[in-house]
């Protein structure tokens, strides 16, 4: 058996892909792997660690408007073909498996014209445009959310698989998050990320929240800053006159898997794995979705939560630590609709999806 995934240019696209890869790895052992990606993107620093090959096409996404760089793209989509056509001819895969991103257009299409079982992962609620033009090719949609099926036309056949998580998730304990931390078990966990580099204005609302929480012998709050914020970060705490131990300030957490088992509300931006962790783990979050990504689709993943009663939805553009606070110490006193977020989470979440992907992408070639 041999298989091709493509996805990149984020974590986003790639850790999905790494998941379902190791899934397939566990279903049949001695399945030949090979990473698809470009030079440009997080692919060929990530993969590389995993253990899996990765070989490169030449290849860009397109502008939504049109201009110069419209044809750039349009001549790289070209050598992308061509790559991924000497790629096709070279590893003969059995299975190919697309997880969004430009990059994985060429190399999943061209497989699908070819005749090779083929596949596409959507993590999104609002679905990228290459899935989108790969639905009229492939045989399977795997959908993180349900509600992304109405903006796919194409012959594929959707199903609701919900998005592939790392199986360390739901390894980790909260006893074992409260030694690492030290945290206090008697206190409701308010967990706090705006991605690896941070998030400016959720950092400068939670400056406000914290002083306000600080000293509090009913909550804590474990707050990763980002990298590129920290040192900014604490000035601004050090100028407020510090924070007592029961908040919690790193620059990164490098084992989020044990912060969410630590956590019972967590504010968020909304990428789609990121919440596809909450809920495995059924945790209630505030969510602000990141105002810049593409086509707006982190609010439509909020708003599919917030729908299901599993978050509250903050857009970012009426962030302020006023009103942030004002959401954490409801769900602090009213500890009913808190519990009835988490369960709501818990409902929502597919902590085996990555699995159900494997098996079924694999039945593919059984096919």
């Amino acid at each position: 058996m041999k298989v091709i995934l493509s996805g990149g240019g984020t974590g986003g696209h790639i850790y999905p892909a790494l998941t379902i890869a190791d899934q397939i790895r566990a279903l049949r052992p001695e399945t030949e792997i090979l990473f698809v990606g470009t030079e440009h993107g997080m692919e060929k620093d990530i993969v590389p660690r995993y253990g899996y090959p990765l070989e490169f096409i030449d290849v860009a996404g397109f502008k939504r408007s049109l201009s110069l760089d419209t044809f750039k793209s349009v001549f790289k989509l070209c050598t992308g073909c061509s790559g991924a056509y000497t790629l096709l001819n070279k590893f003969k895969p059995d299975l190919v498996i697309g997880t969004g991103g430009y990059v994985c257009g060429p190399i999943v299409m061209l497989a699908a014209l070819r005749g090779i079982p083929t596949c596409v992962q959507e993590q999104n609620a609002l679905p990228g445009v290459t899935n989108r033009i790969l639905s009229h090719f492939v045989k399977k949609i795997f959908l993180g959310y349900n509600e992304a099926a109405k903006f796919f036309n194409g012959k594929a056949e959707k199903v609701f698989t919900g998005n592939p998580i790392r199986e360390d998730i739901l390894k980790t304990t909260r006893e074992e998050a409260v030694k690492t931390f030290k945290l206090d078990p008697r206190k409701q966990t308010i967990l706090v990320a705006g991605g690896s580099l941070g998030a400016a204005s959720m950092n400068k609302a939670m400056l406000q929240v914290e002083k306000a929480l600080s000293g509090r012998d009913d909550v804590q709050v474990l707050h990763s800053t980002g990298t590129n914020n920290f040192d900014a970060y604490m000035q601004e705490v050090t100028a407020r006159g510090g924070f007592k131990d029961n908040i919690i300030i790193k620059a990164y957490l490098h084992d989020m898997p044990l912060a969410l088992a630590a956590a019972d509300l967590a504010v968020f931006r909304a990428g789609a794995i990121g919440l596809a962790e909450l809920t495995a783990r059924g945790v209630a979050s505030i969510l602000v979705p990141y105002p810049y990504a593409t086509a707006n689709h982190q609010e439509f993943n909020a708003r599919a939560l917030e729908a299901k009663g599993a978050a509250q939805v903050i857009l970012d553009k009426d962030l302020q630590g006023e009103a942030l606070l004002e959401h954490i110490e409801q769900l602090l006193i009213k500890k009913e609709d808190l519990q009835a977020m988490k369960k709501a989470a818990q409902a929502a979440g597919k902590p085996t999806a990555a699995k159900e992907i494997a098996r079924q992408a694999l039945a593919l070639v059984q096919a």
